[in-house]
């Protein structure tokens, strides 16, 4: 197989509403995946899923989409943003009628949202290090460790914050090379109106609102992952997740942060292409 490239399987597609980019890749007669990024700066479908897009490709056809406010994709203000909205949009321009929706962090909120939103559109969902939208028990009671330091990086996009970010977002960052904080620093500095939109937002409103009395609607298979040590999102949020999603399991992971699907890639896209094949 041809090694993947950023540069190789990116595309811009122009929808009802935005220009959204995606890296795309595999054999396109098949089933679709379509993985969305977390908030964090510098976010983008290939910087949150380039070590599991390879695997996925070869039986699957892989969309990694740049939500609007994040990468090369249209800015939004914090008013305007609508993932689930965006992603409707997107399956649309590219003809897909159902996917398994893929999402980190605020990505996995949006697929959550997708899937009680749009039913009709979803074969399979898998998230991980999400949200319940919900105050814990055992978590932090305001902005976690994390968090802070997120916010920290739209406000000052340096290497060393960005070095800071990558630390607080895995358990062990000692795959992280300075090319990839670079990366990271060098795409918020390229779009400083997506900064400036997400900054102006925070606090108003939730990157993603989930309604606790609808996820209980999803009846498609969902499988939750999370990291036991994730200090942007506890754990916690995940439990409360399966507690309401009827057909939804957990995998919880020691030694592992909010980074989930990059700190432990293989065991990730390993049990990913399990559900994938029996569910």
């Amino acid at each position: 197989m041809t090694e993947l490239t950023y540069a190789s399987t990116s595309r811009m597609v122009p929808t009802r509403r935005w220009t959204i980019h995606i890296n795309e890749a595999g054999v396109g007669n098949t089933d679709t995946i379509i993985l969305l990024h977390g908030s964090g700066p510098g976010a983008t479908g290939w910087s949150n899923f380039s070590p599991n897009i390879p695997r996925l490709a070869q039986k699957y056809h892989v969309i990694a989409a740049d939500m609007p406010g994040w990468g090369e994709s249209d800015p939004v203000t914090w008013q305007e943003r609508d993932h689930s909205t965006a992603l409707v949009d997107l399956m649309d321009a590219l003809e897909i009628e159902r996917a398994t929706i893929i999402g980190n962090s605020m990505g996995g909120g949006t697929t959550l949202r997708f899937g009680y939103e749009h039913p009709e559109r979803v074969h399979r969902l898998i998230t991980m290090g999400s949200s319940s939208g919900a105050s814990t028990l055992m978590g932090a009671t305001g902005l976690t460790e994390g968090l802070k330091v997120l916010q920290k990086g739209y406000r000052q996009p340096s290497f060393e914050t960005m070095r800071e970010l990558v630390d607080v977002m895995t358990f062990n960052s000692d795959f992280a090379t300075d090319e990839l904080i670079q990366g990271r620093a060098d795409m918020v500095l390229a779009h400083p109106e997506h900064a400036q939109n997400f900054i102006d937002g925070t606090g108003k409103r939730p990157v993603v609102e989930l309604d606790h009395a609808r996820l209980r609607e999803i009846t498609v298979p969902v499988l939750l992952f999370h990291g036991r040590d994730d200090r942007v999102v506890h754990f916690e949020h995940s439990l409360r997740l399966t507690s309401l999603i009827p057909n939804s399991r957990l995998y919880l992971i020691n030694g592992c942060g909010h980074w989930l699907q990059t700190e432990h890639a293989t065991e990730f896209t390993d049990q990913v292409l399990h559900f994938l094949a029996t569910s």
